[in-house]
C-alpha cells in the first residue's frame, strides 16, 4: 500500500506537464496518474514518452495524453493547450518542467547557443503560463508550477546560460503571481536539487559528485524524482490554496 499522500482535489483535475517523457518530468506525471488526475504531457523524446506510456499502463492506470513537440516552437505550444482545453475542459494545473542542462564553458558560447538556451530553459514557461491563463480564469483559478534550480544558488560553473535562465525563473514566477492572482491563479516555482536521473546518472554524477553531495546536503541520501514530484503535487492540489510567488527548493538542505 501507498504511504504518500492522497489529494482528493487532484481526482479529474486537467493537468499539463512540459518535459514529461522522462527524468522529473515522468516521475511528475506518473504521480498525477496515481492521483486519479486527467494528464497530458509535452516532450520531444518520443522513445522515453513511449516507454513511461507502458509503465503506467502496467500499473492500470488511465494511460496520459503524450503529445510529441519541441517546445521551442511556440506556436505548437499554444496549440497543445488548446487542444488539451477542448478535449478535456480547462488546465487547472501546468506544470513547466522542461529544461536542458548542457555544460558549456564561456568561450564557446554563441549567440545562437545562448538563444538556444533560453528558449530551452525559459521562454516556454512564460508562453505557456500566457496560454493556459484563459482557461484556469474561466474554471476560477489553477496552479502554476515553475522549475527553477539550485544550481544560480550555488554559483556553479560550466553552465553559465543555463544558470542565467533558471535564475529568470525565479523573476518571471513573481511577475507571473502579481498579475495572475486576482483570477484565483496561484504561480510558484519549485527548485529542485542534484535529482539523480538517469540523465544525471549517466552524465554527471561521478565519485566527486557524490562526494560533493555529502559534504553539502544537510540530509543524507540522494534526491529522486518522486521526492520532487511529491511537492509539485500539493502546489496542485487546493491544500495550497493560499501558496503563491513562492520558491519551494527539494534539495535535502545544500542550499
Amino acid at each position: 500500500m501507498s504511504l504518500d499522500a492522497r489529494y482528493p482535489s487532484l481526482k479529474d483535475r486537467v493537468v499539463l506537464v512540459t518535459g514529461g517523457g522522462s527524468g522529473i518530468g515522468a516521475g511528475i506525471v506518473e504521480h498525477f496518474c496515481d492521483q486519479g488526475a486527467r494528464v497530458s504531457f509535452i516532450d520531444i523524446d518520443r522513445p522515453a514518452a513511449e516507454s513511461l506510456l507502458a509503465r503506467i499502463a502496467a500499473k492500470g492506470q488511465p494511460a496520459p495524453r503524450f503529445i510529441p513537440g519541441d517546445l521551442r516552437d511556440i506556436a505548437a505550444l499554444q496549440a497543445a493547450i488548446a487542444r488539451v482545453g477542448k478535449e478535456d475542459g480547462p488546465i487547472r494545473a501546468l506544470v513547466s518542467n522542461a529544461a536542458n542542462d548542457d555544460r558549456h564553458k564561456i568561450e564557446d558560447v554563441t549567440v545562437d547557443y545562448w538563444e538556444n538556451r533560453m528558449q530551452v530553459n525559459l521562454r516556454h514557461q512564460f508562453f505557456a503560463a500566457q496560454a493556459v491563463r484563459p482557461q484556469m480564469r474561466a474554471a476560477g483559478g489553477g496552479s502554476i508550477v515553475n522549475f527553477g534550480s539550485i544550481s544560480w544558488m550555488n554559483a556553479e560553473a560550466d553552465c553559465i546560460a543555463y544558470v542565467t535562465a533558471k535564475s529568470a525563473v525565479g523573476g518571471l514566477t513573481r511577475g507571473l503571481a502579481r498579475e495572475l492572482g486576482r483570477e484565483g491563479i496561484r504561480v510558484n516555482c519549485v527548485v529542485p536539487g542534484w535529482v539523480m536521473t538517469e540523465r544525471q546518472l549517466k552524465l554527471w554524477v561521478t565519485p566527486e559528485g557524490e562526494r560533493q553531495m555529502d559534504e553539502n546536503q544537510c540530509l543524507p541520501g540522494r534526491l529522486q524524482p518522486s521526492d520532487v514530484a511529491r511537492m509539485v503535487l500539493w502546489l496542485a492540489a487546493d491544500d495550497s490554496r493560499m501558496c503563491s510567488s513562492q520558491n519551494f527548493i527539494v534539495d535535502a538542505g545544500w542550499t
